[in-house]
């Protein structure tokens, strides 16, 4: 349910490029970001990501529709990749602070290894904004939608459990 949750602005906007073009799939992803805070705020669940990207929906969504010009929009992946990775690599340099430690504060692992998921995580980040970069204004619109909806996705998957396979080495299984 919390990924049904977390991707359903991205899914009625794919949706909607499909159907009725990019400024009309702009306006539903920003109201289907709005849903999604009211219900993640009823849930008692939101999270600074969510804050983070309604954030960035917002404003480069807003650009996109009030200028009618849809650079805005395809920038707002890259600056909300770029802007994760800021943060994590901010944590960890001006800190001093893995803040993936906080988010998984149910795992417990050894300092070096908080350091190098917050490492991977900065890099993956930065070639995902830059992926994104080079898709959105060296490719159709089309074409940036679908990597954006499919491609990211699964890029992000593959990630997330490759991160997953190398942590699971250092989890034990509770003692009963």
């Amino acid at each position: 349910m919390q990924l049904i949750a977390d991707y359903f602005p991205l899914f009625l906007f794919f949706v909607a490029f499909k159907w009725q073009g990019i400024y009309i799939a702009t306006a539903v992803a920003i109201a289907a970001s709005v849903a999604q805070i009211v219900w993640f705020y009823w849930r008692g669940k939101v999270s600074a990501v969510h804050w983070i990207s309604f954030a960035i929906i917002v404003i480069f969504g807003g650009l996109t529709l009030l200028l009618q010009d849809d650079t805005f929009i395809k920038w707002k992946p890259t600056v909300l990749y770029a802007l994760l990775g800021s943060v994590l690599a901010a944590g960890k340099l001006a800190f001093r602070r893995d803040l993936l430690a906080l988010l998984l504060k149910n795992l417990t692992l050894p300092a070096s290894v908080w350091t190098r998921l917050t490492w991977s995580w900065v890099g993956f980040f930065a070639l995902m904004a830059i992926a994104n970069w080079y898709v959105a204004f060296h490719f159709s619109t089309d074409a940036w939608v679908n990597f954006k909806v499919w491609g990211s996705m699964g890029l992000l998957l593959l990630f997330a459990l490759a991160q997953g396979v190398v942590l699971a080495r250092y989890v034990s299984e509770p003692t009963p």
